[in-house]
């Protein structure tokens, strides 16, 4: 098969490297244009594309896609058999979506209808989801509206935090779209059933995973602590708080069970019920903080300037003391 793939971040190249190393022909790579994305102000490319430059495969990175005909055009003039798509980054309008032969198939990081949109990662894990998946999706004009070819579910594992969960979907995404790939060719070539599922049939919620916003990364110590966890997990790297004036990236924290709190109070040398405030210093362990309701013990982080830190260290670089009281 003739195939040309749309991807832009890291989470993309597992299946850009899969389909280079199968028996299919990628002929060329869509991604989103260089950005300036460091300090410096420096064009970067995407992941996608360096990759793609690296396996000397043709890339063309368009300001827009709709209704840029001199694009639409050289992608006509290529005879392609499918698109297949993954966190491109923006929705293909009709006019690209009717051009390969045999359609163009999208992997998402859900289980639709659940979680449509920009950020299904990180919005399961915000709201807790007990599991969560791969869906193989026949696109159109809707946003994560089409029909399903193929689905894959997974537990989601307690330790698991937006980076770990982005690279166990990765690794999914790449395999299903290579088998979704081998479904479609024995349709089209031996004339077998490639059975479609409308989401409406799945019975489940639909929900939409918007893009994550600035103010979404602040870490609000009113909240209930497994909300706060949540956060954290969901958000990893990026949830943070001011400490000392300083921003402070939350990496990891636990929250305390009730026999934990109990084995605890010994360290406890305030009561304060003020969410946000130090209420123990542990040296080898860590700093316990109030919530609106359990307490939570801060295992790692990253202070402003300063290299990720835990326990011992991540205690001489804050020198915490008891009612001291980290701000949203």
């Amino acid at each position: 098969m003739r195939i040309i793939f749309w991807g832009t971040p890291e989470y993309s190249i597992a299946s850009l490297d899969i389909f280079i190393k199968s028996k299919h022909e990628v002929i060329g790579v869509v991604s989103q244009p260089d950005k300036k994305r460091s300090r410096g102000n420096k064009l970067m490319s995407s992941p996608v594309k360096s990759f793609a430059e690296q396996e000397s495969i043709k890339i063309y990175t368009p300001a827009k896609i709709r209704d840029n005909i001199h694009f639409i055009n050289e992608l006509k003039s290529l005879s392609c058999d499918l698109f297949i798509v993954i966190a491109y980054g923006k929705i293909l309008p009709k006019e690209i979506l009717e051009i390969p032969k045999f359609g163009c198939w999208n992997a998402h990081a859900s289980l639709l209808p659940r979680w449509r949109g920009a950020a299904p990662i990180q919005w399961s894990l915000l709201k807790g989801d007990e599991f969560t998946g791969v869906g193989i999706m026949k696109m159109n004009e809707g946003l994560d509206t089409g029909d399903l070819l193929l689905e894959e579910k997974i537990k989601i594992e307690i330790d698991d935090n937006f980076n770990t969960l982005s690279e166990k979907l990765s690794i999914l995404s790449a395999k299903l779209l290579l088998n979704a790939t081998s479904i479609l060719e024995k349709k089209i070539y031996k004339n077998t059933n490639a059975q479609l599922t409308k989401q409406n049939t799945l019975r489940r919620e639909i929900t939409y995973a918007r893009m994550i916003e600035k103010s979404d990364f602040r870490v609000d110590w009113s909240n209930e602590a497994i909300k706060i966890s949540q956060k954290i997990k969901g958000l990893y790297p990026r949830a943070n708080t001011t400490f000392g004036g300083k921003n402070l990236k939350i990496l990891k924290i636990k929250v305390l069970s009730s026999d934990e709190i109990k084995n605890k109070k010994k360290h406890f040398t305030s009561n304060y019920s003020r969410p946000g405030i130090i209420l123990a210093v542990i040296e080898n362990e860590g700093i316990i903080i109030s919530t609106k309701t359990d307490p939570i013990i801060l295992l790692e982080a990253k202070l402003e300037g300063k290299n990720i830190s835990s326990k011992k260290q991540l205690i001489q670089q804050l020198k915490p003391t008891v009612g001291e009281y980290f701000s949203d």
